[in-house]
């Protein structure tokens, strides 16, 4: 009777979530099916664009409920970057878009980098002489950063503009692991003093090297951003570093006396403002779509044409094995490369990179592949927010190197690290353990510390893949390898300083990186292809589905502090030698 009722209500539990995944895809289908059937989008003349940017990813995911957000029941708007970029340079020229409208209290997420892509696009279209107008009834840094390229920036009278300057909060869970009884030993590489990803496991506090690169970096990014900020909105780049140390601009009379808004006003005002602009008197004769809407519309360039230039979209953790849209598979990437160098329609390849690092392993697979296709034709890549590490590793060997001034890349460096529980084991929670085995150094497991013997066979290996990391940038970039150790050892660079050092070509975005692409492969008239090819949103959903709920249900009961936790769950899943950023730290 007991395993009755068991196996019943297993069954039973079976039953409800597959009703309830077979409930989801069916209203994605339908969902996709109205979506098809709606009423084709015309651009009239005189028409602004609403830009909403609650969250930016590299490209516009397939996945229908990518942007569902389970734990609020409710959806949120994810925008790829490059959608957003093609909808602003298409706008740019479209002469029924007279403006811009952007929604800045929206702008919640994106990297330092992406957000610089985007704020140049919003430049090139305000060169054209039509207008951009921001509002938002609270400015984030990041927002105002964007906001700052506007004719008109209005705040709500409650409202704030939050400038403070750059800062970055790193966790350290070193005192914790004591308590615990948790030694965490870490073999790096030789002279890696800037590897700062495991100083977490290893120190209470920053080393005197981690703080040193990171006020470099900081401060090559903030500088860039204040550059920008100050000269847009005329205003001397000290007094605008004052404003930040002051914190003048939460007050929203001061911030406009300072010229850092130029009005105080309500929604209803701006869009009144707006209406006068566009000489429209009723709300119905203002014609308003939202960029998603406009990306519609726009046209593929040159969709007949022979010549192709491939994307391929590198991003996030680099792991062995297939990977998907978030993860870099080492397969996938070497496929896709490999896919792209064997067809020749196309004519040169830019590797997107947005990446932290990750396996050294797994880097060194796309290495290869990026090695060969580099024989057949021009290979340029892209940095994104990061390209550091394992992000490096695979973008070395480039014919050229563009990178955002704000792009955190070069982490030159590689690591090994292997937890030790037996003290929590043993004195914690009285388990204890035996072992029998056939050789000297089969076990080399969690349970006790590593002989000295092991610990210097995995530094041997960790030496090794560092030199072969070293010389691959060598190689790559026309130095020695004394040379690239130098600007190396893990240290972490802006896109900015890596141009002067030598481990970035150009700055500038993804277009620019496609612009040389074409220039070296001589060709004019070509049409993109993005490779690899997205995941079917279906399938990967019913794949997926256990751990995106889980996921979910985490973030929503965690908030703030579930990037601790993956940080920590991440970490506990490395496997072998690792080349990967400090990627824990929080830049505000």
């Amino acid at each position: 009777m007991k395993n009755f009722l068991k196996y019943t209500l297993a069954t039973i539990v079976g039953i409800v979530i597959s009703f309830f995944v077979v409930l989801l895809i069916a209203a994605g289908i339908i969902g996709g099916i109205t979506a098809s059937k709606e009423k084709h989008i015309t651009v009239k003349p005189n028409t602004v664009i609403t830009i909403s940017l609650p969250k930016v990813v590299e490209r516009q995911a397939l996945n229908p409920f990518a942007d569902f957000d389970l734990g609020n029941n409710k959806k949120n708007t994810i925008e790829g970057l490059n959608k957003i970029l093609k909808a602003i340079e298409a706008a740019k020229i479209d002469d029924n878009i007279k403006g811009l409208y952007l929604n800045a209290g929206t702008f919640n997420s994106g990297g330092l980098a992406t957000l610089e892509s985007i704020r140049q696009a919003l430049t090139d279209f305000h060169s054209t002489g039509k207008f951009i107008y921001a509002y938002a009834e609270i400015y984030s840094q990041k927002a105002y950063y964007l906001s700052s390229v506007a004719d008109k920036i209005v705040v709500n009278p409650a409202g704030s503009i939050d400038i403070k300057g750059m800062g970055a909060q790193l966790l350290f869970f070193k005192n914790a692991l004591d308590r615990l009884g948790v030694q965490v030993q870490i073999i790096r590489g030789p002279n890696n003093k800037f590897k700062s990803a495991v100083e977490p496991f290893m120190y209470d506090k920053m080393s005197k090297a981690n703080r040193e690169q990171m006020m470099v970096f900081m401060g090559s990014i903030w500088g860039n951003m204040v550059n920008q900020m100050a000269g847009d909105r005329n205003i001397s780049v000290e007094k605008f570093n004052e404003i930040a140390d002051s914190l003048w601009a939460d007050n929203p009379v001061k911030a406009k006396e300072l010229h850092i808004v130029d009005q105080i006003a309500y929604y209803d005002q701006v869009k009144q403002a707006i209406k006068e602009k566009l000489e429209v008197k009723k709300d119905k004769d203002l014609n308003m779509i939202s960029l998603g809407e406009y990306a519609t519309t726009v046209k593929r360039k040159n969709i007949t044409a022979k010549n192709k230039i491939a994307i391929i979209y590198a991003v996030g953790e680099i792991k062995s094995g297939e990977g998907n849209d978030k993860i870099i598979g080492s397969e996938r990437i070497a496929k896709a490369v490999a896919k792209a160098r064997k067809d020749s329609s196309i004519k040169a390849i830019v590797l997107r990179v947005n990446s932290p690092g990750g396996s050294a392993l797994a880097s060194e697979v796309i290495w290869r592949e990026l090695v060969l296709a580099k024989k057949v034709k021009p290979l340029v890549v892209s940095m994104g927010d990061y390209a550091a590490s394992g992000g490096y590793f695979i973008s070395c060997m480039a014919d050229k190197i563009v990178a955002e001034p704000n792009t955190l890349t070069g982490s030159i460096g590689v690591f090994g690290m292997i937890p030790n529980f037996k003290k929590l084991m043993n004195d914690k929670l009285g388990i204890t353990t035996d072992e029998v085995a056939t050789n000297s150094n089969t076990i080399m497991g969690v349970f006790n510390p590593l002989t000295p013997y092991q610990r210097k066979s995995i530094q041997n290996s960790v030496v090794r893949v560092y030199n072969a990391f070293v010389n691959h940038v060598a190689q790559g970039r026309n130095m020695t390898p004394a040379d690239v150790d130098k600007i190396g050892q893990g240290r972490v660079w802006s896109g900015s300083n890596a141009v002067k050092i030598g481990l970035v070509d150009e700055l500038g975005d993804i277009n620019k990186a496609i612009e040389i692409a074409a220039n070296l492969a001589n060709v004019k008239k070509y049409k993109i292809v993005e490779r690899p090819a997205r995941i079917n949103p279906i399938e990967e959903f019913v794949k997926q589905f256990g751990n995106n709920v889980k996921i979910k249900l985490m973030q929503n009961e965690l908030g703030q502090t579930y990037k601790y936790y993956n940080y920590l769950k991440t970490m506990e899943n490395c496997n072998g030698i690792q080349a990967r950023l400090p990627f824990i730290m929080e830049i505000n």
